[in-house]
């Protein structure tokens, strides 16, 4: 096998992408090439900042005293600046005619939509963040941490045989096994297993002991019990990873809290259980998180594929990297050009980086979240946040008398009960149409609305989902220009673009608009990326092995 089709940068073939989910190739126009030369983020001017009532990141070089007493003045005249125009709008909007009452929602939701600058200059403080994610010297204090995931081969679609795969990600997992075939055929099959709540919070030997057993149970069922067999774990946690089969959990989220495991290399900790039970045998390959799944996902079938995204409860992306530009990349006798990064840019902004483009309703939503001044980026852009986006400009627009004539509902005023389903469901209401939107405020206990009204809530869910398409095209733009390849796939996946009618045509149109001249590209819906994914990057370690070891 030639040396190169298994390596990142191998032969590539095309695929025809439909528009059923997917995007044809798209020649790129300037734009968004983030001046490689300089990492200093700019400062657009205060002037520009004050007339669009937004506040940008000043320079270092301004007194701290200064900046101070300017953000209490700010903050005060933003206070009676915002209760002054409740006023008003609360009195312009009682005998309001319906246009006028959608021109007061237009001008709400102006801070919702980006301007070509605003995009511009996220793209180049995205690409300062990632740069400091993968540089020695910045990565610790970087928010955008840019993890080295240590896989560096991609599938060549010669991949074949029985694989493992383990997805473990919340207060149930996943168990699959994955037979794979010639033509990109495959036969998957699969079980979930619950997670008992003291299980969850016992300890860290009786949670993969539990693992392990039904680990065990499945392969018995799918008469593989007495087979060896590959396996890619999928583990959605925080994790420093020191290997493609070492990995250590940063901390538990997700309402776990199983001792003994923070700080452990959670592979040894699963062989461990395996080899307790010592009734099966399981070679477990490869650690990783759901991007990389999807990633290795699309990429067994389309070798273009050079970058994975999610865009659902949370969102974020890796890419293919040159391993000199990975600082952090510590592997003796490497002779590979390339390693994957899995960026964790949800948590692009944490220090300010975004400010200039978030509003008063994004202020809202991280200080009454379970993380507040974390994973910024992300609360602008997923799914575990845009309903409730949505909710706040329509408890706002209610509560000044331009919605329902100032009549909400419990339902409305409650939060996390506009859910972000609903976004997706009023915009594939045809023009004009608003059956969608009436079922929607059925559910929430508004039945009387108008015409205009619905126009108006649809108009609200446009501006929001249409701010997370280009915040995450900001992000696919820089990284394709970052990586400077004639034609990358994105494979994506995630809720909001699977179920969202409008989200891949926008991340289309405005990624089009970013990247340089001469680079085209495609976003390809992936298909269950922490399963197949994880048993992918299994058969591409097992393909490795076997020609290292010739």
């Amino acid at each position: 096998m030639d040396q190169e089709q298994q390596q990142l940068n191998g032969a590539m073939r095309s695929v025809s992408i439909n528009s059923n989910g997917l995007a044809t190739k798209l020649n790129g126009h300037n734009g968004c090439k983030g001046t490689d030369e300089t990492d200093n983020v700019r400062v657009q001017p205060a002037a520009t900042a004050a007339a669009s009532g937004v506040s940008f990141t000043i320079g270092s070089e301004t007194s701290k005293a200064t900046n101070a007493a300017n953000s209490a003045t700010a903050a005060t005249a933003a206070t009676a600046n915002a209760n002054a125009n409740a006023i008003q709008i609360q009195t312009s909007a009682a005998g309001a005619s319906a246009a006028e009452k959608k021109k007061m929602v237009h001008e709400l939701c102006q801070q919702l939509l980006l301007t070509d600058e605003q995009v511009q200059e996220l793209c180049y403080r995205i690409l300062h963040e990632v740069r400091r994610g993968l540089a020695k010297d910045t990565h610790a204090k970087a928010n955008v941490k840019c993890f080295v995931t240590y896989v560096q081969d991609l599938p060549n679609g010669n991949e074949r045989g029985k694989f493992l795969a383990l997805d473990l990600g919340g207060t149930n997992f996943r168990v699959l096994l994955i037979h794979l075939q010639e033509n990109n055929d495959f036969q998957m099959e699969s079980r979930i297993y619950a997670i008992p709540q003291h299980i969850m919070i016992g300890s860290g030997r009786q949670l993969f002991d539990h693992i392990a057993e039904c680990l065990s149970n499945f392969m018995a069922e799918h008469n593989v019990y007495s087979e060896r067999l590959p396996l890619g774990f999928t583990f959605s946690f925080p994790l420093r990873q020191l290997g493609l089969t070492k990995g250590l959990l940063e901390t538990w989220t997700k309402g776990f809290d199983c001792a003994g495991v923070v700080n452990e290399d959670v592979v040894q900790l699963l062989k461990d259980a395996i080899a307790r039970r010592g009734d099966v045998q399981i070679d477990v390959c490869a650690i990783l998180n759901d991007t990389t799944g999807t990633l290795m996902s699309c990429a067994w079938k389309n070798h273009n594929c050079k970058i994975g995204l999610i865009v659902g409860t949370g969102s974020n992306a890796c890419y293919v990297e040159k391993v000199e530009e990975a600082e952090l990349f510590d592997m003796a006798d490497n002779n590979k050009p390339h390693v994957l990064i899995n960026t964790e840019w949800g948590a692009f902004g944490d220090n300010g980086a975004l400010d200039f483009v978030r509003t008063e309703f994004d202020n809202d939503i991280d200080s009454h979240s379970i993380n507040p001044g974390k994973q910024t980026f992300e609360k602008m852009i997923s799914g575990m946040y845009m309903g409730e986006l949505v909710r706040l400009v329509l408890v706002k627009m209610t509560q000044n008398g331009v919605l329902f004539n100032g009549q909400g509902s419990e339902v409305l005023f409650t939060r996390g009960l506009f859910f972000t389903k609903y976004v997706s469901e009023i915009e594939a209401d045809e023009p004009g149409t608003y059956t969608n939107c009436r079922l929607v405020l059925e559910e929430l206990g508004l039945s009387n609305a108008t015409d205009g009204d619905c126009a108006n809530v649809r108009y609200i869910c446009e501006c929001v989902s249409k701010r997370a398409a280009h915040l995450v095209s900001a992000g696919i733009a820089t990284l394709i220009n970052k990586m400077d390849e004639p034609h990358v796939t994105v494979g994506v996946d995630g809720s909001v673009y699977r179920f969202h009618p409008k989200f891949h045509n926008l991340m289309v149109e405005k990624i089009s608009q970013l990247i340089k001249p001469g680079i085209t590209f495609d976003l390809m819906l992936s298909e269950d990326g922490s399963g197949r994914g994880a048993a992918l990057v299994a058969a591409v370690a097992c393909r490795e092995d076997i020609l290292n070891s010739k």
